[in-house]
């Protein structure tokens, strides 16, 4: 794809397949993403405002687990998001967006240091290059006694048919899923990061093998 110059034009196509594809998803992993973000509201500021930050905000799956009033800042390396962010935004407006930035998981530069209380990074750490950089990133970016949320593709054990399954479709997948790599054991790269506690659970998800947590 990237010899003959289609991978860009399928970057382009990808938010609209996400953004289609983000209905079943949801309603396949309901139930999982509700336990995952139930506790957000436990760091909202004495005055009830919660400010977070999604890395690889996508077209905005995340949004209606998030509470009523809650500011969202959106970074994503494709700008091809964007447009179908802003109707993920249009739908679920009991929340308040400050701003989309085309940003990587190691790009966050722009974000000041204890500026959210909440930083959600979902089937994003499986696409980019640095997961201990991206990590260091979103410790710094917290305020001190936030939180990181995660959901992610993991690699399966390796007795398992879906591990062998993993390593065959992976170079085919990588492009179809935008980067993405199942393949990785990135819970060691999470319990290796500068976080104070660790909450980590491993879930069958429909068509993939994923992990789920939240860091304080």
């Amino acid at each position: 794809m990237e010899v003959v110059g289609l991978y860009g034009t399928y970057k382009r196509l990808f938010p609209l397949l996400a953004y289609n594809i983000t209905f079943s998803y949801n309603e396949k992993m309901h139930e999982n993403k509700r336990n995952l973000f139930r506790n957000v509201c436990r760091f909202c500021n004495p005055d009830g405002t919660l400010r977070l930050l999604e890395v690889g905000c996508g077209t905005g799956a995340n949004f209606q687990f998030y509470p009523y009033g809650c500011t969202v800042i959106c970074t994503d390396p494709n700008p091809y998001c964007e447009k179908y962010l802003q109707m993920s935004m249009t739908r679920n407006n009991h929340l308040t967006y400050e701003s989309f930035m085309v940003a990587s998981g190691e790009g966050l530069t722009l974000m000041e240091d204890g500026s959210v209380d909440v930083v959600v990074c979902t089937l994003v750490l499986c696409s980019v290059k640095d997961i201990p950089h991206v990590l260091k990133e979103a410790h710094r970016i917290l305020k001190k006694g936030g939180a990181f949320y995660f959901l992610e593709h993991v690699v399966a054990k390796p007795t398992s048919w879906t591990y062998f399954f993993q390593h065959v479709l992976q170079p085919v997948w990588y492009y179809l899923g935008d980067g993405c790599m199942v393949t990785k054991a990135t819970w060691r790269d999470l319990e290796a990061a500068e976080f104070s506690e660790i909450q980590l659970v491993h879930i069958e998800a429909p068509q993939s093998r994923m992990s789920w947590m939240n860091h304080k």
